[in-house]
C-alpha cells in the first residue's frame, strides 16, 4: 500500500518518465460563475492539479471530471464538485517542461474543511495511472493566531506533520 501525499507534494509516475501530478492551492474560494443552488448552506473550495513535465517527449492528458474525488471531514463523505465552474484538462499534449492545470470547484459544511482528500486518476496516452491521494485541509477553522503565525498552531496539519516528522527523526524514535 501507498503512502498519501500532502496537499502540495509533487508525485512521480515511474510509468511515465518526467511525469509527475500535484494537487495544491487548497482554499476557500466563490466560484467565478456563481454558486449552484445544489450548494446552499454549505462553503465554497477550491484545489489544483497540476500535471508537470520533466520528461524529454510529451504526454496527451486527460483529466476530467469522475477522475478527480474529493471526500471531506474525518468520515469521508463526498463534496459537492461543482462541475460548471471547474476546469479539467481535456486531451491536452504536455509538451517537455511544460505544465497543464485544472481547477475545480467543490463544496461541503465548513466544519468538515479541515479534513480534505483529493484522490486523482490520470490518463496519460489513453493508460489509466494508478489513482493517488493527496490529504490536508483548508485552515477556514483555524484561530487568525494560527494563521498569523503561518498555520503552525498545535492542532494544524502543519504542526501535527512536524511533531510526526521530528519523533521519526529523533534517535529512539520508530
Amino acid at each position: 500500500m501507498y503512502e498519501p501525499n500532502v496537499i502540495g507534494d509533487w508525485h512521480e509516475y515511474d510509468e511515465h518518465a518526467g511525469l509527475r501530478v500535484r494537487v495544491h492551492r487548497l482554499e476557500a474560494a466563490e466560484p467565478p460563475r456563481g454558486r449552484d443552488d445544489a450548494a446552499a448552506g454549505l462553503t465554497y473550495f477550491s484545489v489544483r492539479v497540476t500535471v508537470e513535465n520533466r520528461g524529454t517527449r510529451h504526454y496527451g492528458i486527460h483529466l476530467e471530471d469522475g477522475q478527480i474525488d474529493v471526500r471531506v471531514g474525518p468520515d469521508g463523505e463526498g463534496a459537492f464538485i461543482d462541475w460548471r465552474n471547474s476546469q479539467f484538462i481535456e486531451g491536452f499534449d504536455v509538451h517537455p517542461l511544460r505544465r497543464a492545470t485544472a481547477v475545480l470547484y467543490a463544496a461541503a459544511p465548513e466544519s468538515a474543511l479541515t479534513h480534505v482528500d483529493v484522490q486523482v486518476q490520470l490518463r496519460v496516452d489513453e493508460e489509466w495511472t494508478d489513482r493517488r491521494l493527496w490529504a490536508g485541509g483548508t485552515g477556514v477553522l483555524e484561530a487568525p493566531a494560527a494563521a498569523a503565525a503561518g498555520g503552525a498552531g498545535p492542532g494544524s496539519l502543519a504542526h501535527q506533520l512536524s511533531a510526526y516528522l521530528k519523533d521519526r527523526t529523533e534517535p529512539g524514535g520508530a
